[in-house]
């Protein structure tokens, strides 16, 4: 049987315009479906499963017995915890519970650095499904998810636009979501964003990005690694292709999960709002990756801030919001992986919005000066520029420009 599923075609989510083809033809009946009025659940289950199997089958058969297991496990302990918190409410029990939740990631993402190879938990979207198990946890904790029942935490789960490349939704808001049917006039207003979006993802990822990703990009860094192990004006050309490689291709992804969420009825978040127009930081990070970074603020930085209050850790609440920056920071560094890049990116950014806080501050106390189109323009372009310099931190070059010039 394992040799039978290997053989079998792989089509990776979005990653071809034929995926496109074979998938809205899918879509098709149940649209007519919502266009009516009727939410056909079985039929998008099956569909559902057709295409979350040809993602995994393949080569990556063993990604599909890892997201087997996976979702079993989250499911078994997002269950049992609701059934007790109907009853309890014991802290230790959801720190451990949501610890558990989280243990699987922790030991994908650090077992490359500690074994030196890829963990066999691993599979294609495992950070995303791990975000909606622990968030579900979280809010249940809070008493604001109110009934909760295996099934529907399976669909929330495996909601197929949105598993490999998000973006991040919440089980409440999702289920509310999914259990109404739009009106026609909503559905066809939702119909009208699906093609815009889908459209725009298209422009973004198969237009856009292959001039970053397949000509620009691989051009730089060839030109910069002739200089290895030295830094040169290649190397700042490779920050520029890698940020538009990465905004266009993972923007566009986020196009499709949300286009076709639409189409399926479901109106999933949307993850990126003009992030490079950002002032300063602390607005980029509330237009980038905007799933991520909201439910890092909303589980982490907010949560720390309340606890640490209560607690009266920190006299100074200035003190507290910084500490509160830094940690949220560097968690989301060492959640992309235990590497030196991935580290200081999460840490320059922690400082960044710690710096920032201190800046408005000051310039409130000591400066009376007004925003105008020229202000706005100089911190656009310096928040910009910041973010470009991390970004070629993130990307990973410099560690194979500075350490590994020779592919070791």
């Amino acid at each position: 049987m394992l040799t039978w599923i290997q053989t079998l075609p792989n089509y990776t989510a979005y990653g071809t315009p034929i995926y496109f083809l074979y998938l809205i033809l899918a879509i098709v009946p149940l649209s007519i479906g919502l266009y009516f009025g009727k939410r056909f659940a079985w039929y998008e289950a099956l569909i559902s499963f057709v295409f979350i199997f040809l993602m995994f089958d393949g080569t990556s058969y063993k990604q599909g017995a890892s997201l087997i297991g996976y979702l079993i496990y989250q499911t078994i302990l997002v269950v049992w915890y609701f059934h007790y918190r109907q009853r309890k409410n014991s802290g230790p029990v959801f720190y451990v519970t949501a610890a558990l939740s989280i243990l699987p990631i922790v030991i994908v993402k650090f077992t490359p650095a500690f074994v030196g190879h890829n963990s066999l938990l691993g599979f294609l979207g495992i950070s995303y499904l791990t975000f909606r198990a622990v968030g579900t946890i979280i809010e249940t904790r809070d008493g604001v998810v109110k009934e909760l029942k295996w099934w529907e935490f399976v669909r929330f789960m495996l909601f197929m636009p949105t598993l490999t490349s998000g973006p991040i939704d919440r089980y409440r808001r999702f289920a509310k979501d999914y259990k109404k049917v739009p009106s026609r006039d909503k559905y066809i207003e939702m119909l009208g964003k699906s093609v815009k979006y889908l459209f725009l993802g298209f422009l973004y990822k198969f237009v856009i990005d292959y001039f970053f990703a397949e000509q620009w990009q691989p051009f730089f860094e060839r030109m910069a690694m002739q200089h290895a192990p030295h830094l040169s004006w290649w190397t700042v050309g490779v920050a520029y292709m890698y940020t538009g490689n990465l905004f266009f291709d993972f923007a566009g992804y986020s196009l499709f999960a949300v286009g076709i969420s639409y189409l399926m009825g479901v109106e999933t978040p949307m993850n990126f709002n003009k992030p490079f127009k950002s002032p300063n930081i602390k607005e980029f990070w509330n237009r980038w990756h905007m799933t991520l970074s909201f439910w890092f603020r909303d589980y982490i930085f907010m949560r720390f801030v309340f606890l640490a209050t209560k607690k009266r850790w920190f006299k100074n609440r200035n003190v507290l919001s910084s500490i509160a920056y830094m940690l949220n920071m560097m968690i989301m560094g060492f959640w992309h992986g235990v590497t030196w890049y991935y580290i200081l990116y999460g840490f320059l950014h922690g400082l960044a919005l710690v710096i920032n806080d201190w800046w408005l501050r000051y310039k409130r106390k000591h400066f009376k000066i007004k925003t105008n189109a020229f202000t706005k323009g100089v911190a656009i372009f310096i928040t910009f520029n910041f973010v470009v310099f991390t970004l070629l931190i993130f990307c990973g070059f410099l560690d194979k420009l500075w350490f590994h010039p020779f592919g070791m």
